[in-house]
């Protein structure tokens, strides 16, 4: 094998010994045999293709798993009347259901102990998404077995009397044992079942699985051991015969509390703890460090792992395969959300300025058009998309114009607001820049709950730009430190480079005896970040929003930081905490890099911006706030973490002081106290998981995106799943 073919024979070897999801398809160490991790990694993209099925998938394969546990207990009944009891003779197609089950791929209640879980655990699901899971599987397969009770009890399935003696006696064994000994026996069969799943997702051949559910299964009646679906199924049997005179005894109350909630507690109990807690804790703190497994680094909150979407996400998507294909090797990529291409011109003109200052730049241009609530999206998405791949051709040679790579994609949704942020968590760009303004899409029709914008965390860099006659010629950055204004930095430095702007840095400060901290901070952060050629002011009046007025009018665009009162979405949707944007004449650009905070400082945080090392202001992990770098090769290179009199905090200028130290710079609160932030939307989907919301179209003109991509024109049904 010569070096030339090596990359190729590596990828080859890629595709075939990992599916498209990214889980292994082929033990790394020995090719037929999984770790412990890689059996992990193959539960975790089973449950993320679980989770993110709809109510109605999920409702209506529970369903076909109560009809097949039906099948089991009319084949044990009918056994067990064959072989007059026979111990072992009577119970040997007892596993047929099952069988049907596991290879089928139905939903079992049980069977769904171990994926979903490993999900939770790693705090990728919600808890509250787990339940919803749970209940509505279990919902189906009781809907199931009752459906199957029905018709053995009253479509003379059981048409012998020996027959039906044998489904009343194996019915109601279980009516006699006490709550505590039912529910140990279901517990011992919890970790039957999740067992079994564990031991499919380690084999791998049908062979092997068709004999470890086999012979697990047989396990349950050998032990004498209880199914929760099973046995529920057997106490509406019970209460159908009642019905008909041939059993007498039983309560629909008394069959539920004494004999079905112990085992489903026992079964529940069972699989969580004796078999996914233990295969958990196994697998190592790399289990999930694989190509498309990236959760680890973008898991829930605590608050949005125990409370869902009542604390903001409720799941969040690993294994984005289309995504994920289709953008996997590009370069520094822009994400440009629009709503008119005929009027966002200057968005994609910024965003392809900002691209070229890398060889690999590429600008891709969404169109986010909100369909009507009523719209079938699958049935009207085509006709728009065309329209919308026509109607951003101006858009492309805007942006090829500056030597750039373009790619298109239209979205469809009954969102709109909310599309720019999902779309950005599904493809993963660098950063997003995005136009600000009451006649824009997302500013009238956000469809996020106000709960969302307090606990979502940002995807990437979001860059919101307010355009007055978009002139980038001279740049005003208002700056106290804090990676907010790292990232203004950054853009003020690419447009220097490439659009020749002139770049005046402004420091607020409360009263000239702070005038030479301010000036000693300022010249260490223009020079920590690039800018040592800028134009420098500080101003020590003490009012933020003056000062950057005053300045503004001598320059044409204002580059700011975000406030840490709210989250981007609350910024740009009529609720600028900064008033100064109303105050100027020319335009703004406002920058945001994901940050970590808790939900009390996103509750409750007054988005006071102090340096000082012990005045109690917000604090923000520098790292965790750190997004992708704007600036391209020809910069000095990543801004890094400022020190000096701002620790990690602060992107507009600092003025009032809370207790701070001589000669530390601080910035003051200026929000509105009224102002509530956000609106009374509310979403489509009370959990976040998928339903026909937005169908997203990708255009490719270019025979090197077609290359890249794989396809032409490639058209997929999205949805928000976090």
């Amino acid at each position: 094998m010569t070096d030339s073919t090596r990359p190729d024979d590596d990828s080859m070897r890629e595709v075939v010994e990992r599916s498209r999801s990214g889980a292994p398809a082929v033990g790394e160490a020995v090719r037929d045999r999984f770790s412990s991790d890689e059996v992990f990694q193959r539960i975790v993209a089973a449950a993320d293709e679980e989770v993110t099925s709809g109510g109605r998938e999920l409702f209506f394969s529970g369903v076909a798993a109560g009809l097949a546990i039906t099948i089991t207990f009319m084949l044990y009944v009918s056994l067990t009347a064959a072989t007059d009891s026979h111990p072992i003779l009577s119970v040997l197609l007892y596993p047929l259901g099952f069988i049907y089950i596991i290879i089928g791929g139905y939903q079992l209640y049980t069977e769904n102990t171990l994926p979903p879980v490993a999900l939770t655990l790693e705090r990728l699901a919600s808890l509250p998404t787990l339940l919803r899971h749970w209940g509505i599987v279990l919902a189906g397969n009781f809907t199931g077995g009752a459906f199957g009770a029905i018709v053995l009890s009253y479509g003379g399935v059981f048409s012998d009397e020996s027959v039906v003696d044998a489904a009343i006696y194996v019915s109601s064994g279980g009516l006699d044992v006490g709550f505590w000994p039912l529910f140990f026996k279901a517990a011992m069969a919890g970790l039957i079942v999740a067992g079994v799943v564990w031991v499919g997702f380690a084999s791998t051949n049908s062979v092997t699985r068709l004999v470890v559910v086999y012979l697990a299964f047989l396990a349950i009646p050998l032990g004498n051991l209880y199914h929760v679906v099973v046995s529920f199924t057997e106490v509406l049997y019970l209460l159908f015969a009642q019905n008909l005179g041939l059993y007498s005894g039983i309560t629909v109350v008394g069959g539920l509390t004494d004999f079905v909630l112990p085992v489903l507690l026992g079964n529940t109990i069972g699989g969580v703890v004796l078999v996914t807690i233990v295969n958990y804790f196994q697998t190592s703190e790399e289990r999930l460090e694989e190509a498309r497994f990236e959760g680890m680094t973008r898991r829930l909150t605590v608050p949005e792992w125990v409370l869902g979407r009542a604390a903001g996400r409720s799941y969040v998507p690993i294994l984005d395969a289309t995504e994920a294909t289709l953008f996997a090797s590009e370069g520094h990529r822009i994400m440009v959300p629009i709503s008119n291409p005929r009027t966002d011109g200057p968005i994609v003109e910024l965003a392809s300025r900002l691209a070229s200052d890398h060889e690999d730049g590429l600008v891709h241009i969404v169109h986010v058009v909100q369909a009507p609530e009523r719209m079938s999206l699958s049935a009207g998405a085509g006709r728009i998309a065309d329209v919308s791949e026509e109607g951003m051709s101006g858009l492309r040679e805007t942006a090829e114009a500056y030597d750039v790579d373009v790619s298109t994609s239209t979205v469809v949704s009954h969102r709109s607001f909310e599309e720019v942020f999902n779309m950005a968590r599904r493809t993963r760009p660098d950063a997003v820049l995005m136009g600000w303004g009451e006649d824009q899409l997302w500013s009238a029709a956000r469809a996020e709950r106000p709960i969302d914008e307090l606990t979502n965390q940002l995807p990437c860099d979001f860059l919101i730009l307010s355009e007055s006659d978009l002139d980038t010629s001279k740049i005003l950055l208002p700056t106290s430190g804090g990676p907010d204004s790292a990232l203004g930095a950054e853009v003020a430095s690419v447009l220097s480079r490439t659009a020749g702007a002139e770049v005046t840095l402004l420091h607020v400060v409360d009263g000239p005896q702070d005038r030479d901290a301010g000036e000693g901070f300022l010249a260490d952060w223009a020079a920590e970040h690039g800018l040592a050629d800028a134009d420098r002011v500080v101003d020590d009046g003490g009012d933020v929003e003056s000062a950057i007025a005053r300045e503004a009018e001598t320059n044409t665009l204002v580059v700011i930081g975000a406030t840490e009162k709210g989250l981007l979405s609350r910024l740009v949707s009529d609720s600028l905490h900064l008033d100064v944007i109303h105050d100027v004449d020319c335009s703004v650009l406002l920058a945001e890099r994901p940050s970590s905070r808790s939900i009390r400082e996103r509750l409750f945080g007054s988005g006071r911006r102090i340096t000082g090392p012990r005045n109690g202001g917000v604090e923000r992990d520098a790292d965790a706030a750190r997004g992708a770098t704007l600036s391209g090769p020809n910069d000095s290179g990543p801004a890094p973490t400022p020190t000096r009199g701002s620790d990690d905090e602060g992107d507009a200028p600092a003025s009032e002081t809370d207790d701070h130290e001589p000669g530390e710079p601080v910035i003051a609160d200026h929000e509105d106290p009224d102002d509530e932030g956000g609106d009374d939307g509310e979403t489509s989907e009370d959990d976040g998981l998928p339903s026909e919301q937005s169908v997203v179209t990708d255009h490719d003109d270019s025979e090197e995106a077609a290359d890249r991509k794989g396809t032409t024109g490639a058209k997929y049904e999205t949805d928000d799943a976090a």
